[in-house]
């Protein structure tokens, strides 16, 4: 009886020290998942690229809800000065309706941006949700940072020309132009020029956007499916629909391209697991 007494007393410290593990183990990833930010490096071949586009870097911000890296995102800002991009993009939800984040968040942050490299930003659901969205992108504009609203820009390079294009998010006026639209007038105005998309929601490329004739599309939207498991584009979409697609990186739809990124924070009570904040560092090449 002793034996047996003595064997059930060590398995139960047993299954403690593990479960103290486990717990030790997700806190560790709980935090960083929330707090420690991941530099991601990637590729974006495209023959079409205008020549003097060839190694073009591209940093993408996403889905921020509010969050701060550091003292007025301090380690956020070094993080993207460090690699030295050639421009910035901000593809919406910088702001957070449940945390009813202040517009002076963005525009510091929009300012800090603009500071590094030419910056360009278009609203996410947020944003609209919060409202005074007008008031916000002229914060912006006055910051340094141009807002692409149903609307586009002609980069030039080395000699060459790259249409970077960005719509607004379907939250906002109802009589706005649509992507469609937008890229009627790209093709009467630009030609053939290629061009790339800003375009908040990842769960729109598919059906609409995959169909416009951008290079590129660049979304976020998606938080990376909040909980990342191995063998799984996330557990939990945003409409918290379980296993959701297209939520970190590249994907095809019948020739056309998305990238999609995971985004840096969380909307109100949510959390992000297995999931760091990303910093999305794209460098365009024509693969030649």
């Amino acid at each position: 009886m002793a034996h047996a007494s003595g064997r059930r007393r060590r398995r139960r410290r047993l299954w403690l020290r593990l479960l103290i593990l486990l717990a030790v183990f997700l806190l560790i990833s709980l935090y960083r998942s929330n707090r420690v930010l991941s530099v991601e490096r990637y590729i974006f071949e495209d023959p079409a690229l205008p020549s003097g586009f060839e190694g073009l870097r591209l940093v993408q911000l996403s889905d921020l809800h509010g969050t701060f890296f550091g003292e007025d995102n301090a380690d956020l800002i070094a993080a993207v000065a460090a690699e030295e991009p050639d421009l910035i993009v901000l593809t919406g939800d910088l702001q957070d309706r449940f945390r009813e984040t202040p517009p002076q968040y963005t525009w510091d942050l929009g300012a800090a941006m603009a500071a590094i490299a030419p910056t360009y930003f278009v609203t996410g659901n947020h944003e609209w949700a919060l409202g005074d969205v007008p008031e916000l992108k002229e914060g912006l504009e006055a910051a340094g940072v141009t807002v692409l609203s149903n609307s586009y820009t002609v980069l030039e390079r080395n000699g060459d020309r790259l249409v970077l294009a960005g719509i607004d998010d379907p939250n906002g006026y109802a009589d706005q132009k649509t992507p469609e639209e937008l890229a009627e007038e790209i093709r009467q105005e630009q030609g053939d020029t290629p061009w790339l998309l800003l375009a908040h929601r990842n769960n729109l490329f598919a059906d609409r956007y995959s169909a416009l004739g951008a290079e590129l599309v660049l979304s976020g939207h998606g938080h990376g499916g909040m909980i990342r498991l191995p063998f799984t584009d996330g557990l939990i979409g945003v409409d918290r629909t379980l296993f959701p697609t297209y939520t970190d990186g590249f994907y095809t739809v019948d020739g056309a391209q998305v990238f999609v990124s995971r985004g840096l924070g969380s909307s109100g009570p949510s959390f992000r697991l297995f999931n760091r904040p990303q910093v999305a560092v794209l460098t365009l090449t024509r693969g030649d």
